[in-house]
């Protein structure tokens, strides 16, 4: 069982959607929780057997198994298992097995169907893992392999041969191509399929001629997968006949594609979950950053899943801190123990935990009153590993070098006092665009206490000051949605980017500034966008419906952003947050108008209330 004293339910209580539950609901569940431990080989639940209970992994490793011998996703530490066949009829889907020492909490399957009565974001949560069959029209709610369309993960351009080629010329192709298999094609027609397995074991092994026709080994009239075929489908269809490749063909039998096993596996693999523990046992920045390199895959399949924005870039952020701390780990085993407390804090999309596909880092040491100048030379050495690390790991040096490997922002605690108060006093531009990025930090690793006071201190500064406050609201609004005269949308009209709207900006920025500003009003702690703008509702700082207007505008800009950058990864291009409202439905862009003209209603009220 897990090394900590704490009590099942308080675990439990660290896992979406369970934070969730009302207190009622948690005192009843407390005498039922159970824990289990599985050793390695242990059966967790069978498929086709009656589960009596859902799982919520701990610590270890659950291999999820296919009616054959063929693993067809894995279980790590926070993730559930079990819900579907619960969903659905109550039994068991598939096969779960540990693959290592597992703990696990268990919920009993009749207090989860409770649960799914009683409290309603629970049974959101849920609907997202209700199986599409055998009712197809649940809707967007399918996760993993489930979610996406064969036409997601393939390639789309095979690598073909004519029948006539020789084994040889096919070899050499897979080489040089670092490829496993050839599609063997007769003009438009597919003959054929030709493995290195087939080169192994009908050529080598029989010690044939590499001048040999490639027909005479390939395997004939391959049987292939419709792009809207979805992920899962193609797994379960290669574990059945036990192959590793599937040629991909449109309704007319035209070639479009080629998927194969370890694409499968590859998307599998692009959980949260999987990729912060493989962070956590890393041993290098490199190693780290061959884990980053699934993050496209993993927004792609969060997008496709119909996942929220917000838990998109809370997952997304969760593995950037993930990355810092292990890095911080490893740069005090290479330095040895700080001379002196510290603590490590991000600003920007990292701290309001907002970061999508494309992000900068933005960094901050604070460390404690007993700072010495000597001791400098051990947090410069310490700052400049991690952020060396954070960029190799794709989160690219601070343009404006906001990062702790700048002296002025690796400063003691009463320092970080004397700029706050300054900025605060004398608000000059600067002092405007220094505050609107530090007072969106949050502590990542290190001595939270160093942080707590500052932030509560600045915060009730920052609200007595009315002048402060006013030049904070006149730079919100600097940014500001791209509507035009009539309130249509308004392009970006020449340049690079000509004919597109800035969605970060021009679309996210607004908002976020706006949030700022309701935060110092407020003196609220949060420092993500939707919290603060929640509890500026709460607390009366807007009101209830202006807040619920703006998170709903917010979402849904935020929603296309995403959906935008998916949707570039999937054609395989680079990210960015520029889109071309051609591209959009008259309805969408009804829609991302209106959600425009909500945050540009909000920045008139904020600019008329000076």
């Amino acid at each position: 069982m897990p090394d900590d004293q704490t009590l099942p339910m308080d675990r439990l209580l660290q896992v979406p959607p369970f934070d969730h539950l009302p207190p009622e609901e948690r005192a009843a569940l407390e005498s039922e929780i159970a824990e289990r431990h599985a050793a390695p080989g242990d059966v967790i639940f069978r498929e086709g057997e009656a589960l009596d209970a859902l799982y919520v992994v701990e610590t270890g490793r659950v291999d999820i198994w296919s009616g054959g011998d063929d693993i067809v996703s894995q279980r790590g530490p926070g993730e559930i298992m079990g819900e579907r066949g619960l969903l659905r009829d109550g039994l068991a889907l598939l096969t779960a097995r540990a693959a290592e020492p597992t703990d696990l909490l268990v919920i009993p399957a009749q207090r989860f169907r409770h649960l799914l009565a009683a409290v309603p974001e629970v049974a959101h949560w849920f609907e997202r893992a209700r199986p599409s069959e055998p009712a197809p029209d649940d809707g967007p709610y399918a996760t993993g392999l489930m979610a996406l369309q064969v036409s997601d993960i393939m390639a789309r351009t095979p690598v073909t041969a004519r029948p006539d080629a020789t084994v040889r010329e096919v070899a050499q192709v897979m080489r040089d191509r670092a490829i496993s298999s050839v599609l063997v094609m007769d003009d438009t027609r597919l003959d054929g399929i030709v493995t290195v397995h087939d080169l192994v074991n009908k050529v080598l092994a029989e010690g044939l001629d590499g001048a040999l026709r490639v027909d005479r080994v390939m395997t004939p009239n391959p049987v292939t997968i419709a792009p809207d075929a979805v992920g899962l489908d193609a797994l379960l269809m290669m574990a059945e006949r036990r192959i590793n490749h599937l040629p991909v063909a449109d309704r007319r039998g035209q070639i479009v594609g080629m998927i194969g096993r370890t694409d499968l596996f590859r998307q599998q693999a692009a959980t949260a979950s999987h990729m912060a523990a493989e962070i956590v046992a890393a041993d290098s920045a490199d190693e780290m950053a061959a884990v980053m390199q699934r993050l496209p895959d993993l927004l792609l399949h969060l997008t496709a899943a119909g996942t929220r924005p917000a838990a998109i870039c809370r997952r997304i952020t969760d593995l950037t801190d993930a990355a810092t701390r292990r890095l911080l780990a490893l740069a005090e085993d290479r330095f040895g123990p700080p001379p002196v407390p510290y603590l490590w804090a991000a600003c920007g999309s990292q701290g309001r935990r907002e970061q999508t596909g494309v992000s900068d880092q933005d960094n901050v040491l604070i460390l404690d009153n007993a700072y010495a100048p000597e001791h400098d030379t051990y947090f410069a050495r310490l700052a400049q590993f991690v952020s060396d690390g954070l960029n190799t790991l794709g989160f690219v040096y601070c343009p404006g070098d906001m990062m702790a490997t700048n002296p002025r922002w690796r400063q003691p605690v009463h320092v970080w006092q004397g700029y706050f108060r300054k900025w605060v006093a004398e608000p000059d531009e600067e002092a405007q665009m220094l505050a609107s990025v530090m007072f969106d930090l949050r502590a990542i690793s290190g001595e939270t206490a160093l942080f707590t006071g500052l932030q509560d201190d600045t915060l009730a500064l920052a609200k007595a000051n009315s002048i402060f406050v006013r030049h904070m609201i006149g730079n919100s609004l600097k940014h500001t949605p791209p509507l035009g005269l009539f309130r249509g949308i308004a392009p970006i009209r020449s340049g690079a980017h000509k004919n597109t709207i800035d969605l970060k900006h021009a679309g996210v920025v607004p908002v976020v500034d706006l949030a700022r500003v309701y935060a110092l009003r407020g003196a609220i702690t949060a420092v993500n966008t939707r919290e603060r703008i929640a509890a500026a509702g709460d607390a009366g700082v807007i009101s209830a419906s202006g807040a619920r207007d703006l998170l709903d505008a917010y979402d849904l800009i935020a929603e296309m952003r995403l959906n935008h950058q998916a949707a570039q990864i999937g054609a395989g291009g680079p990210p960015d947050n520029y889109l071309a409202p051609g591209r959009l439905s008259e309805l969408e862009r009804n829609h991302l108008r209106d959600a425009f003209l909500v945050v540009k209603t909000m920045q008139s009220a904020l600019g008329g209330a000076v």
